[in-house]
């Protein structure tokens, strides 16, 4: 028997010694792995070349956008997530996932600054969620009347004709539609009346008193120059008599008529007399 201690080792003997190094590459075990297969003539079907390795694919293959992936390469230009069967999308020939296409080159929503997923307003040179495009002042979603924009901001038409119309002089209420211009404010049509008997000017004429406009007849009643004979305005001679004013013509005597003068008359009830009148009747 031979002793282990006369055992040697023969110095010329090749022994194969473990190679200590990093991880195998995926890469290469797939390119030895396809190498070993030829050598021991196993035949496979190449499925093309591999867009982002450029080497052949044997196994699953994923096409998409005009070529071939592996499935472990076909990821996310940029988070680099494995896409596999999930849903991406394609820009400049690129694929990405979902989340970093959207939050990378959706529209963003000019109230919540959110990518825009699904339905899109375009309007004052921005994007809206449909449900954050909404009035500036009382919040409410615009409907089939729109909008009215002022200082980039989007208003529904009650709040704007609220704030920004111009107010009517007679009812200070919102002017929407028609109106005239005068006494250096506008007016609704049907506002422009006499303040006093609220009836229309229906020739276009009216007199202005402190701001407002006045038929003629009740202009003068303010002013005290209305006949208080006939009711009407006195626009020449006139006679003042018991605190009132009169035409010539219309200063008579309220029983026979005759037309007085203002130093020949008698008054009684507040009504002139000429002298013969008078001392019939109250004589």
């Amino acid at each position: 028997m031979t002793s282990l201690n006369n055992f040697k080792m023969d110095a010329d003997r090749n022994v194969d010694e473990p190679v200590i190094g990093g991880a195998p590459n995926l890469d290469d075990m797939l390119g030895n792995l396809q190498e070993d297969m030829n050598k021991q003539g196993i035949k496979t079907k190449q499925k093309g070349v591999c867009e982002a390795c450029t080497k052949p694919i044997v196994g699953q293959v994923i096409t998409a956008l005009g070529h071939t992936w592996h499935p472990e390469h076909f990821m996310c230009s940029h988070c680099n997530q494995e896409l596999g069967t999930m849903n991406f999308f394609e820009r400049d020939g690129k694929p990405y996932c979902e989340q970093d296409y959207h939050h990378l080159f959706s529209p963003r929503c000019g109230y919540c600054q959110g990518p825009i997923l699904d339905k899109c307003i375009s309007a004052l040179d921005q994007t809206w969620h449909p449900e954050h495009f909404f009035c500036s002042d009382c919040g409410r979603q615009f409907g089939d009347e729109g909008f009215h924009e002022k200082d980039d901001a989007a208003f529904c038409k009650d709040c704007y004709f609220e704030q920004f119309a111009p107010k009517c002089g007679g009812c200070n209420t919102p002017i929407t539609e028609n109106y005239i211009s005068s006494l250096n404010l506008q007016w609704h049509p049907n506002c422009f009346v006499c303040k006093e008997c609220k009836q229309p000017f229906n020739d276009g004429a009216f007199f202005e008193h402190e701001g407002f406009p006045y038929c003629e007849t009740h202009y003068h009643a303010l002013r005290g120059s209305l006949c208080a004979g006939c009711h009407k305005a006195i626009s020449g001679r006139c006679i003042t008599a018991m605190f009132r004013k009169f035409h010539p013509e219309h200063f008579v005597c309220s029983f026979c008529l005759k037309q007085l003068n203002k130093g020949t008359f008698k008054e009684q009830g507040e009504k002139p007399y000429c002298h013969e009148c008078f001392d019939r009747l109250f004589g």
